[in-house]
């Protein structure tokens, strides 16, 4: 498949090749020719006949022509909504009228539906791992409460702890210690009253001294029980009391920091559990668009029309360039995305859109009337009004000729002519100004020096320069608005570099008026070309070509022009070959039709041409 495409673009690109050579042949032939009228008639104005025109008045129209191309007003444009590139299955017919609803264009859509499966499963993975999430958040969120409620609990134990402690279990302990240490006293006091009777009977002999013994070992006991029972007591309150307190006391602190962390960790994992559920989400929401985008662009594969209409490829009503570097819309070619596809007019109203070169914007506005022609229609001229001038300059024009500037125009026509087709050529003569009685002569006839506008007035034996004050021109005719009268004969060609013995006149102004001086910078970079482009000795004068002024170099006989070095030996042969036969062509010509072709601007010359050479060019 890869290798069919390439050599259909390869057969294209050869198409394409051919098309744009055999159109630089017929221009360099026309131009080969134009210079040879150039230098055969030059020859005859080296001599004593130097071409004259005599100057005309009567009515004179200012307009500029411009070629184009037919197109609907009002039109639904349809264009390929498909991302990348896709191909054409199905296409309806050009020109056919098609209903609202009718199929245009069937795109291929197996990429996408191998898509929409893949997508398919990965809205199903995702949407499953969303519901994990969800139930994620749920456990998290439980287990996260209980957490906190369980630090909660110890840390309301502790608290209770420590009051029981301070309130109950201390003074009870207190409470205890003291009975023992009364108790402990009295039977002290007790042991002690029973030795002092006890001391006394054993020394009235009425007890013995093992009885006395044991009364003191009695007291002795009942002292130390006394003695431990404070002792206990000052234990409690110096040692064991402070110690639980702070114990009780960490505690409670201990279990307030717990339910901290316990509140912070739950806080934590319910965030980490919603952050996890919101982009499971996310992704689940993002692949079920990524679905429905991709069945919005099968959908999009079949185009049906918006409205009743005609169908018109987009690729017909393109003009010039773009339409040589555009193939022409069929089944199975490639289209891009946003590629306008069909045009389809929605009235019978039509525009005619012609480009307007740089060097004649300034003349055109919007509102200026215009003559239409087509040429499929002989005979039928159609009124319009310019209703549009680009601002920028058309890039598509500027593709193979960068300093080519030319501005779109649309001119609206005041016809519903059913005969007008979007896509026919058209010649479109936009009015700029209109005289009924207007002094004119070619523009070829007048030549500007420093600041000044010049003609060279001959009256047969001397040629006078004269300054004149010019109007618009219309490229082969100029308006003179002051200078020059009807009647007198102007030089055709003048010369490039006006001669110092010429003088110059101002229509009956003083005579002998000298020619102003160009000023000092400038001639000093002319004297510095001249030395740089000074002839070397023994070197004869340089000739500069007559056409050179205009842009077509002289072709010396034998040799092929500049840039088609790289043609084949075969193009060359055919390029030499349509050379001579525009030379032989040239030499039948009458001298009527050259002089005739002289008066002509550049686009009437080719037309010329191509009408003398019929169907030869192709």
């Amino acid at each position: 498949m890869a290798l069919q495409n390439d050599n259909v673009n390869n057969h294209s690109l050869i198409l394409r090749r051919k098309g744009l050579i055999s159109a630089f042949v017929i221009v360099v032939s026309i131009g080969a020719g134009i210079v040879w009228l150039t230098v055969f008639r030059g020859g005859k104005a080296a001599g004593q006949n130097t071409p004259t025109f005599t100057v005309r008045r009567g009515p004179l129209t200012i307009s500029v022509v411009e070629s184009g191309s037919i197109k609907a007003r009002d039109q639904r444009i349809i264009k390929n909504e498909v991302e990348g590139r896709t191909s054409i299955i199905t296409l309806v017919r050009e020109g056919t009228r098609v209903k609202n609803g009718d199929l245009l264009v069937e795109l291929d859509a197996s990429t996408l539906q191998d898509g929409k499966i893949e997508q398919e499963i990965r809205v199903q993975n995702t949407e499953a791992a969303y519901i994990n999430a969800k139930e994620n958040l749920a456990i998290v969120t439980s287990q996260a409460e209980s957490d906190v409620n369980q630090a909660d609990l110890a840390l309301e134990f502790a608290r209770q702890d420590l009051r029981k402690y301070e309130q109950g279990q201390y003074p009870k302990d207190v409470n205890e210690a003291n009975k023992r240490i009364t108790l402990a006293k009295e039977e002290l006091e007790r042991s002690v009253q029973t030795l002092e009777w006890s001391n006394k009977l054993f020394q009235e002999r009425y007890l013995s001294e093992t009885e006395r013994a044991a009364d003191e070992i009695t007291v002795k006991r009942r002292r130390l029980e006394y003695e431990l029972a404070e002792a206990d007591l000052n234990l409690l309150q110096d040692f064991t009391y402070p110690r639980q307190i702070r114990q009780l006391q960490s505690d409670v602190q201990q279990t307030v920091s717990a339910l901290d962390r316990a509140q912070r960790k739950a806080d934590a994992d319910k965030r980490q559990a919603e952050a996890d559920l919101k982009a499971k989400e996310a992704e689940y929401t993002r692949q079920q668009a990524k679905l429905l985008k991709i069945e919005d662009q099968i959908t999009k594969t079949t185009i049906l029309a918006p409205c009743d209409g005609l169908v018109v490829y987009a690729t017909s009503t393109k003009g010039g360039l773009a339409s040589m570097l555009k193939e022409p819309l069929a089944e199975g070619q490639q289209v891009f995305e946003r590629q306008e596809l069909i045009y389809l007019p929605t009235d019978a109203s039509t525009t005619a859109e012609v480009s307007i070169h740089e060097t004649s914007l300034a003349k055109v506005r919007t509102g200026q009337p215009a003559v239409v022609t087509v040429e499929t229609l002989p005979g039928k001229k159609f009124l319009g009004t310019v209703a549009m001038v680009a601002p920028l300059p058309d890039s598509a024009g500027m593709f193979l000729n960068p300093d080519l500037k030319v501005f779109k125009t649309q001119i609206d026509l005041d016809t519903d002519d059913p005969a007008l087709r979007p896509g026919m050529t058209c010649r479109a003569e936009i009015i700029v100004e209109r005289y009924d009685d207007a002094v004119y002569v070619p523009v070829q006839a007048v030549t500007r020096i420093a600041e000044d506008t010049m003609v060279y007035v001959s009256d047969g034996e001397s040629v006078v320069p004269r300054r004149v004050e010019i109007g618009l021109d219309n490229n082969r005719m100029i308006r003179i608005i002051s200078g020059l009268k009807e009647g007198e004969a102007v030089l055709l060609d003048p010369p490039l570099k006006p001669s110092s013995v010429y003088e110059v006149s101002a229509g009956g102004a003083e005579p002998n008026e000298a020619i102003p001086k160009p000023d000092t910078i400038d001639q000093q970079v002319r004297d510095r070309l001249d030395a740089k482009n000074s002839t070397p000795t023994g070197a004869g004068p340089q000739v500069t070509p007559p056409m050179q002024t205009q842009g077509l170099p002289a072709l010396p006989q034998g040799q092929m022009p500049q840039g088609t070095s790289n043609l084949s030996p075969q193009q060359q042969e055919q390029m030499k070959k349509q050379i001579q036969k525009t030379m032989d062509m040239m030499k039948n010509m009458s001298e009527e039709e050259k002089e005739r072709l002289k008066s002509m601007s550049m686009e009437e010359r080719m037309q010329f041409f191509r009408e003398k050479m019929g169907g030869d060019q192709q």
